[in-house]
């Protein structure tokens, strides 16, 4: 009995220590940083009571808007509050999940640094100026987005890739003007969108199959024919546009004569609710604070902490001596009663869980045969990728014509496809040797990998054949002008700085993606210019993502000696033991130099000291004098050369003869990300010896026909060897 009252006390003890530590926790610190720099950006705001510009405790004292769980701010709420300034970088917010600014006179962009796990944001009512940062896409949990009432403008780009999260947008009364981005289609989980108000054109057959209950589409310029599912929307307007309503879909009985134009189904939700649900009051909390001093809400927690481990212990005393007894009663039954029950089995963590492998079956070769035919016919990963026919694929590419062909890469050529329903796709031939049994079962995981991919800088892979000994593989379609034609293509204006180092961010970011999903990390092993993608708003894609290791099965024997001679290829390729993700580093800093100089990594037209971009470039990266004239004639002297030293350093690491020295793509994602930002502070009109600077993601070419002069060369879809 002794023991167990010191055994009691001491668990007292543990916990009113574990209380009064926890009452005495600060706010996160990488929080405080951002509210501080938000308080400067919105010019030190007297309305903002309790805040600073260095320092604090956001959570522990009472700051106007902020409410947290534990050391973290989970909920900023500042509206109506006359707020003026510019929204500095809110990443560092990590645990933030409703931001609300709205109906203020805040100015300036929308921050490409957004909390990265909001679910919440409502900056409504504002002066926001230019477009959707596509920082956007990285917002996965985002539920509830409102940006209306601003002077937002411009063409929104594929900035909504990965938001299946999202419930309710509204994107009302701005200035944005272009077509719909077909990643609206992706919103599968989209009920309300407002989009009134703006100068959008163009169809809108991306919201076809969105599951909308309110659809506000008034004021605008979209034309062609209205879908026949928006006749299954409960609260739809569309007047003040351009639509064929006389040819409508059909069936289509949605009463055009009978609704006043004004009011097609029934008035829309405020656009100040629009975007938001309800969530702990910034007000309450701070009166929650008040009434209830940290002294008096310690004593209330140890008092029923105290009396909760009291009942703990009597409890446990109890169930102890219980089992005691039990335990000698049934010393006496026997084992064969005790083998009768199944024994426990030890689980651990589902995030330790690594699929279990049924041991191998030994087959005739009748029996290979005809499990090698039905792999056409199983849909063996349904839920990633859709199994095709060679009559389908067929269909789509006039037999793999001629005028399809879009290249030619390492495993094969690859063809444009157009299906029956109107949708483009690339499809890749890999030209396999003869397989065995298990070399097909290794094409099937490296699919299924493949076609897992996720993420908006990432060419994704939609589905496959193997139907009669062919290998294809279906990815969505990008246009096709690849990162090669636009640095090396002389029909095409130089690419701007700023949008050369945005490329440089979205190609690591894809990178750092594949090498953190997966256990052990895949690798790309084939990066280079050729093999990224720039769509309409020139945002780069990765082509060909898990497939290399389907390079030694295929049977372009040429494929390794090219990839060889591409200038991209790290010193220790090749070698046993060798980490490709190491080597995806080293090719990535020979493309951050191809970015910074326009020169070919391999390029034997030039003097045999500069034919190697890698042995040119590592002797003039640290000295300024050199490294300025290093950079691309066509924009020199349009950005500060101040920011040159820091992108230098960052390729530096990453071409390291030594793969040991060479960061991961995570540290590189972050420094990448800094130096934007950095260059994002520099104010647009600023002067460099009498050259206007550019603002950092500004296009110097643009996707418009005038101003290319004639179509490029034939460029790859899908892997430019």
């Amino acid at each position: 009995m002794y023991k167990e009252l010191l055994c009691f006390y001491f668990i007292v003890l543990v916990s009113l220590a574990t209380l009064f530590s926890e009452s005495n926790a600060t706010t996160d610190k990488l929080d405080v940083i951002a509210l501080n720099g938000l308080f400067k950006a919105l010019n030190n705001a007297s309305q903002l009571k309790g805040w600073q510009l260095d320092g604090g405790d956001p959570c522990g004292d009472v700051w106007t808007g902020v409410a947290c769980s534990g050391s973290s701010v989970t909920h900023l709420r500042v509206p109506q509050l006359n707020l003026s300034g510019y929204l500095g970088q809110l990443d560092n917010l990590n645990n933030l999940r409703h931001l609300d600014l709205s109906s203020n006179y805040i100015g300036g962009e929308i921050p490409y640094g957004l909390p990265p796990n909001v679910t919440h944001i409502n900056l409504a009512c504002n002066s926001l100026i230019k477009n959707i940062p596509h920082s956007l896409s990285f917002l996965t949990n985002l539920t509830h987005l409102n940006l209306s009432h601003n002077f937002l403008s411009g063409p929104i780009g594929d900035v909504f890739t990965s938001l299946q999260s999202l419930k309710t947008m509204d994107l009302s009364n701005n200035k944005f003007t272009g077509d719909l981005p077909k990643s609206f289609g992706s919103l599968t989980n989209l009920t309300e969108l407002f989009l009134e108000n703006n100068n959008f054109t163009g169809s809108v057959i991306y919201l076809a199959e969105l599951p909308l209950n309110y659809l506000n589409l008034e004021g605008n310029h979209f034309s062609g024919r209205i879908p026949r599912q928006f006749q299954s929307i409960p609260n739809l307007w569309f007047w003040g546009n351009r639509f064929d309503t006389v040819a409508m879909y059909p069936p289509w009985n949605f009463p055009l004569d009978n609704v006043p134009h004004e009011q097609n189904i029934s008035s829309p939700p405020s656009s100040q609710q629009s975007a938001m649900v309800d969530y702990p009051s910034s007000e309450a909390s701070e009166t929650k604070k008040k009434k209830l001093s940290p002294l008096r809400i310690s004593y209330v927690v140890v008092g029923v902490a105290l009396v909760a481990v009291c009942v703990a212990v009597v409890f446990a005393i109890h169930i102890k001596r219980s089992n005691a007894k039990r335990l000698r009663s049934l010393d006496d039954l026997s084992t064969a009663a005790q083998t009768a029950s199944p024994p426990f089995l030890e689980i651990s963590s589902p995030f330790n869980l690594v699929p279990r492998r049924n041991p191998p079956v030994l087959l005739t070769n009748t029996e290979k045969t005809s499990r090698r035919k039905s792999f056409a016919g199983e849909n063996k990963f349904a839920m990633h990728s859709k199994v095709y026919t060679v009559a389908e694929l067929q269909l789509a590419t006039n037999s793999f014509s001629e005028e399809n062909h879009l290249g030619e890469g390492s495993l094969g050529p690859v063809y444009k496809a157009e299906f029956p329903n109107g949708q483009f796709f690339a499809v890749k031939v890999i030209n396999m040797v003869s397989l065995s049994f298990d070399e097909e079962e290794k094409f099937m995981d490296v699919i299924q990998m493949a076609s897992q991919l996720r993420h908006p800088n990432i060419v994704r892979l939609t589905g496959y054949c193997v139907e009669h000994g062919q290998h294809l593989v279906v990815y969505e379609y990008v246009r096709n002008l690849s990162l090669d034609d636009a640095l090396h293509s002389e029909v095409f204006k130089p690419l701007s700085w700023g949008l050369r180092l945005r490329i440089a961010l979205g190609i690591a970011q894809a990178l750092d993606y594949l090498h953190s999903t997966f256990s052990p990390p895949a690798s790309h092993s084939n990066i280079k210019a050729a093999n990224i993608l720039l769509d309409d708003e020139l945002m780069p894609h990765v082509c060909d993502c898990g497939l290399s290791i389907l390079r030694p099965l295929t049977s372009n024997s040429a494929s390794e000696i090219a990839i060889r001679n591409t200038g991209y290829i790290a010193p220790e390729h090749g070698q046993p033991g060798s980490d490709n993700t190491k080597s995806d580093v080293y090719a990535f800093g020979v493309l951050l130099l191809e970015l910074l100089t326009a020169r070919r990594p391999c390029d034997s037209s030039r003097p045999r000291d500069e034919q190697s971009l890698v042995e040119w470039a590592s002797i003039r990266l640290h000295d300024n004098e050199s490294l300025q004239q290093m950079v691309d004639p066509g924009i020199r002297r349009t950005f500060p050369p101040r920011f040159l030293s820091s992108y230098a350093d960052i390729v530096s690491l990453c071409i390291q003869p030594e793969k040991e020295f060479r960061p991961p793509m995570s540290e590189i994602v972050e420094s990448l990300t800094r130096l934007s930002q950095k260059m994002g502070m520099t104010k647009s009109n600023a002067l460099i010896d009498g050259a206007e600077v550019e603002p950092v993601f500004d296009r110097s070419f643009r996707s418009t026909q005038t101003c290319f002069g004639s179509s490029p060369a034939a460029s790859l879809s899908i892997d430019g060897t």
